[in-house]
């Protein structure tokens, strides 16, 4: 029997949890004290631990001292971090512990914007023209020669939290003073309207076993700037933005290092000139039911498969990816302002999953079509607008690091 530590500050990974355990393994959790109430899949895991705090709010020193303690009658095999936020927290625990894994370096390169910038530039992975807050003089050269709009990012936050979009150099340079001494926290990049795609894969030994690329119809950023309704699906396969993403995906994922796990990797395709630009990447299953979605799709449950993979490499045995199908599928997810909506409405055959969470309305459909997926995303993400949808202001980004 091996032994793992799973660390997620937020509520997910459940199918992950559970996988290992049926897979004969001893499996520990840790996770925020805030979530004790979650309904964790407790039968499937040997014991929880619950920090006080929230997402970069953890006492490192205090998760340090008790994974130490935890080792003096366990032998751990394997940490893993199942949310963004718990990368540096597992490559922390693994460079400290010396436990076989993601160290704090490479880790960087799926947390760190600036360093994912910097990092896909050196392996000529086509990037948005970025500069560091970390110099006046390069600032103003980016600021005199890059056309704006601009994006103003939190090099450690998630998703599209925390972007500024910002117009001119005057604007620029008001919310660089007002973050004071923490502008070294924020990178700027240009703004290159288009279409945004994000690929989700499962890596062995370094190489990808499986990838699906989709495309989102409204982004996180809309979402988070804007409001309105989440929707993403499939893409068809083999055509000329599947083939092109996945090739620039292949060269972030050997280029960043990741060894084996999950990914998932964000793209845009220009408008003005048609190339394909690497966004973002994470070392971790996509959120916003995503997974669900690519399980809609592909039958490959990313969780479960993710499981099996580190399972496969601490028991040093063979893993085999489960036949792969090839059909369609798409999210529609809003902030719903009903506690539980009555989704009954939503009931053509094609819908196979409604998100179980509170105050979400949302939705999965899956068809051998990709016409009418997007069909029905455009139809439900009306109705969910007029019915169900609430808008929540976004939070001020305040605790970087």
């Amino acid at each position: 029997m091996k032994t793992f530590i799973c660390i997620s500050n937020y509520f997910k990974g459940a199918d992950f949890l559970i996988n290992l355990k049926k897979l004969g393994n001893k499996v520990f959790l840790v996770t925020s004290e805030k979530l004790r109430d979650k309904s964790w899949p407790v039968e499937y895991i040997d014991e929880i631990f619950f920090m006080e705090g929230q997402d970069t709010d953890w006492n490192m020193d205090h998760l340090l001292l008790g994974v130490g303690n935890l080792m003096k009658n366990h032998k751990i095999d394997a940490i893993v971090a199942l949310d963004d936020f718990d990368v540096e927290k597992a490559t922390y625990l693994r460079e400290n512990l010396r436990i076989d894994g993601m160290g704090q370096t490479t880790g960087r390169y799926f947390r760190d914007k600036l360093a994912m910038r910097m990092r896909a530039k050196s392996c000529g992975i086509s990037n948005p023209n970025f500069c560091s807050f970390f110099n006046d003089f390069d600032i103003n050269t980016f600021a005199d020669t890059i056309t704006p709009p601009w994006v103003l990012k939190p090099r450690s936050e998630a998703s599209a939290a925390g972007i500024i979009k910002v117009y001119d150099k005057d604007s620029l340079w008001m919310h660089i003073n007002e973050m004071g001494n923490n502008r070294f926290k924020y990178l700027v990049e240009q703004f290159r309207p288009g279409d945004v795609y994000h690929c989700d894969s499962l890596i062995l030994k370094g190489k990808i076993i499986f990838s699906i690329t989709s495309k989102y119809l409204a982004t996180p950023m809309e979402i988070s700037q804007g409001g309105g309704v989440f929707r993403t699906a499939n893409i068809p396969y083999g055509s000329n933005d599947d083939k092109g993403i996945k090739k620039i995906n292949e060269q972030v994922i050997q280029g960043f290092g990741l060894k084996h796990g999950a990914a998932h990797t964000e793209f845009i395709k220009c408008n003005e000139d048609g190339k394909i630009y690497f966004l973002e990447t994470s070392s971790r299953v996509g959120g916003a039911h995503i997974a669900e979605m690519v399980e809609a799709a592909s039958n490959i449950n990313l969780w479960s498969e993710w499981a099996a993979i580190e399972n496969a490499l601490v028991k040093e045995i063979d893993y085999q990816l489960p036949k792969v199908k090839k059909e369609y599928a798409g999210i529609v997810l809003t902030l719903s302002k009903y506690q539980y909506p009555d989704l009954s409405s939503f009931n053509d055959e094609e819908v196979c999953f409604r998100v179980p969470l509170e105050y979400h309305a949302g939705l999965i459909v899956q068809s051998d079509k990709h016409e009418r997926v997007l069909e029905l995303l455009d139809s439900y993400a009306d109705r969910l607008i007029k019915d169900f949808a609430t808008v929540v202001e976004q939070k001020e980004v305040k605790d970087l690091h």
